[in-house]
């Protein structure tokens, strides 16, 4: 009878002290199936049904916290006491940050990017590192549908194509501020420390309505840290195998108690002549450059924004045949192509002491270029301010208004023709005045539904009036894992051409203009649509699919082919259209590895006269790809990157020009180890263009004879053939598609402190 009472007063211990818990884990009214729900720091979980129920029994009595997780939400803890008996806990977690960060450039305002009408695509610090570049211009490699391009062989200048429009047509901002400028589609993607970019924004497609002229093809929006939350120092520092060395220096400091400031500095060295090729000339082009950002945020009053950020970027850059240095600068003894250039920016953004939420942002630039192409020498000055009022305010329960107007000025000056009067002799800088205002109303009808409105007109003091409208519409699923995004919209831009086109200043052709050049416009239309998937695995799958389609009237192209000896610039008396479809795909799995890729195929022609073409430097397929993995016990991790091109059509010489019409199809290929010592210290190296993929040796024409002495012209300045010339060549460097740089190892370092 003893031993039966004591063990009926075990029983009820132990049943005293047992518990039950339940529950369900959602998003947005939806089950979420295979999440994880457990008691931190025990050993006891459990995973969702079919229906998001979970169970928990046999708990102690105590106090705990419950965590429900999934792969791409963010994870919740709640806290419980367990006093016995069963108890009912429920979640509903949120997507991740990839779809909940926060993005400006689609709106002009801040918003989440689940929530925006505009498609917009955001690449973090992190996707930058999986290949590091000494420029942004080189890491845009690996985004989908951007393509850096090199428009001269021997002095490297590029420019930025979105879905095959070139660099003019990109926008590029730093921190939401215009740097615009032609002259800046370069220089204002190199120079900027890597370490202190916080994301990239893209938007592909007309953006004219928000922010004006130059925004056709797209926009580049550099976001960079907030000094609050950037790293107290940053150094990054890596050197190739070619001899190339690029350091990045980042510095947090504190000014007072209300002002905390960002100091970055950005240094690439290259000295080192090489001529894989055998052609005589360099293969990249040797480079010091020296950049300088700044940037200060104020604590005011009831919040009130107030920041400031400055650059500087000076260069010496110069290319041509390997004998060649400064003291042949603009001789014809020894061909060389020596750009200097000194850059500076100003930005902010200041909401003004008022009830009302108004907000000035302004920005200014100076651009001075003193260059020499072989003989031709060209100095050019451009000097860009721009200011904006905005207003945004919410009315009622349905509407978002977002009102502004804004004023650039432009001042241009150069040595050309291009700023001289009609006689040739008196000089006449371009000064162009562009006041515009807009307006956009954002319709939420309900937490699926979103339409948005916008109108800008603006007037140029040389075109007249300019007059841009879109509207976007997107709807999301009650969970949130599909978006679809409808566009339509317009855009315009005004054309300097000497600011642009670097082949109008090698020397090699003549630059005729045919007519006044008037503004081009563009129409477009685009849906995207984006589809997350969450296995029972745990693995995510993304998709985001986009088709477009951009119909120019009006436009400004270069004409290589109606005469080899010029390059003619004229509005098209016809057409121009590109169109195509893009897909970006995402994998990431619970054991560390995570996969991005994405194809685009478009057609980008030009029709005129009753001929369509395609573009010039305008491929119809390319593709991206990402690996990473992460050994997270040994701090260990790699990356696979790459990308693959389609056949380009290219600009030969006439019609006896033995050279391929159409570049191959090529590929570029990277891979990196990573190797972490604690949270400060990284190691990283690798091999970048694996399959050493460079273009073929006759990309420049008559290298032999880069001042064409020894090429014969007739009467009318045409080339006539020779037993010296049989393909009536001259020289030229436009036949370019790609880096004549090979494989070659890279190793640096990275430290940071918070």
């Amino acid at each position: 009878m003893r031993y039966t009472l004591i063990l009926l007063l075990l029983c009820s211990v132990m049943a005293f002290g047992q518990n039950t818990i339940t529950g369900t884990v959602v998003s947005d009214g939806g089950p979420l199936v295979f999440a994880n729900v457990y008691l931190s720091g025990l050993s006891i979980g459990t995973t969702t049904d079919e229906q998001g129920n979970f169970r928990l029994a046999d708990v102690a009595d105590g106090e705990y916290q419950l965590t429900a997780s999934y792969t791409g939400f963010g994870s919740q803890t709640q806290k419980l006491r367990l006093t016995g008996g069963s108890s009912n806990i429920d979640f509903e977690l949120l997507p991740d940050n990839t779809l909940t960060e926060v993005v400006i450039s689609g709106t002009l305002r801040p918003v989440s990017k689940l929530k925006s009408p505009v498609p917009v695509e955001v690449y973090s610090e992190t996707f930058f590192k999986k290949n590091p570049t000494p420029s942004v211009f080189e890491s845009l490699q690996n985004v989908n549908g951007v393509r850096p391009q090199l428009n001269c062989n021997i002095c490297n200048t590029g420019d930025i194509h979105i879905n095959g429009l070139e660099g003019p047509y990109t926008f590029v901002l730093i921190d939401g501020m215009p740097i615009v400028s032609g002259l800046s589609t370069v220089y204002g993607l190199t120079g900027i420390p890597q370490s202190l970019i916080e994301r990239m924004e893209v938007v592909k497609g007309p953006a004219s309505t928000l922010y004006g002229s130059e925004a056709v093809g797209g926009i580049i929006n550099v976001i960079t840290k907030k000094p609050g939350s950037a790293p107290e120092v940053a150094v990054e520092s890596f050197a190739s195998g070619w001899g190339e060395v690029n350091t990045d220096l980042g510095f947090r400091y504190d000014l007072g108690e209300k002002t905390q400031g960002l100091l970055g500095i950005n240094y690439f060295n290259y000295q080192n002549p090489i001529d894989n090729n055998g052609d005589g000339f360099t293969d990249l082009t040797l480079q010091n450059r020296i950049s300088i950002f700044n940037k200060f945020n104020f604590k005011r009053d009831e919040g009130r924004v107030f920041n400031l950020a400055g650059r500087y970027v000076y260069e010496d850059r110069w290319g041509g045949q390997m004998g060649w240095d400064s003291s042949y600068r603009g001789g014809d003894e020894i061909y060389g192509e020596s750009i200097y250039t000194s850059r500076w920016e100003a930005f902010g953004t200041y909401q003004l002491p008022m009830d009302l939420p108004i907000n000035f942002q302004f920005s200014a630039n100076g651009h001075n270029q003193n260059s020499f192409y072989g003989t031709d020498s060209y100095n050019a000055d451009q000097y860009i301010g721009f200011g904006q009022f905005s207003y945004s305010s919410q009315l009622g329960r349905t509407h978002q208004l977002l009102v502004g107007a804004a004023y650039r000025y432009t001042y241009y000056d150069d040595n050309t023709f291009a700023t001289a009067e009609v006689d040739g002799q008196t000089n006449a800088p371009s000064i162009t005045h562009l006041p515009g205002v807009f307006v956009q109303d954002e319709l939420s009808f309900d937490a699926q539904n979103t339409l948005l409105l916008g109108v800008r007109w603006d007037y140029n003091s040389l075109h007249g009036s300019i007059f841009s409208p879109r509207v976007n519409y997107k709807w999301n699923s009650k969970n949130q894992t599909s978006v679809l995004r409808l566009s339509a919209g317009n855009g315009f831009r005004v054309a300097n051409v000497f600011t642009e086109d670097h082949a109008a200043l090698t020397g090699a052709r003549d630059v005729v203009f045919e007519g006044e050049l008037d503004p081009e416009t563009s129409w477009n239309v685009n849906a995207n649509f984006v589809q997350r998937f969450y296995t029972k695995g745990g693995t995510i799958i993304g998709l985001d699919a986009s088709a477009f389609y951009t119909y120019f009237t009006n436009r400004i192209l270069p004409d290589y082919e109606t005469d080899p000896n010029k390059i003619i610039y004229a509005n098209l008396e016809g057409s121009s259209v590109s169109q195509g479809v893009s897909l970006n795909t995402d994998f990431v799995f619970r054991n560390g590895l995570k996969l991005l890729a994405g194809a685009t195929l478009m057609d980008v022609s030009v029709t005129e006269n009753g001929q369509t073409k395609r573009q010039l430097l305008t491929e119809s397929f390319s593709g991206v790809w990402s690996v990473s993995y992460m050994v997270e016990s040994i701090d260990l991790s790699f990356d696979y990157t790459g990308n693959v091109y389609g056949p380009m059509r290219l600009p030969l010489l006439g019609e006896l020009d033995p050279r391929d019409e159409y570049s191959p199809w090529f590929s570029i290929q990277n891979i990196q180890v990573t190797k972490a010592f604690g949270s400060d210290w990284e190691l990283f190296g690798g091999v970048k263009n694996l399959l050493d993929f460079t273009p073929a040796d006759n990309s420049i024409a008559r290298a032999f004879d880069p001042f064409d002495k020894d090429v014969v012209f007739d009467d009318n300045g045409q080339v006539v053939p020779t037993p010296d010339n049989p393909y009536a060549l001259t020289f030229d460097p436009s036949y370019v598609y790609t880096s004549n740089q090979g494989i070659r190892a890279f190793i640096g370092l990275r430290y940071s402190v918070y």
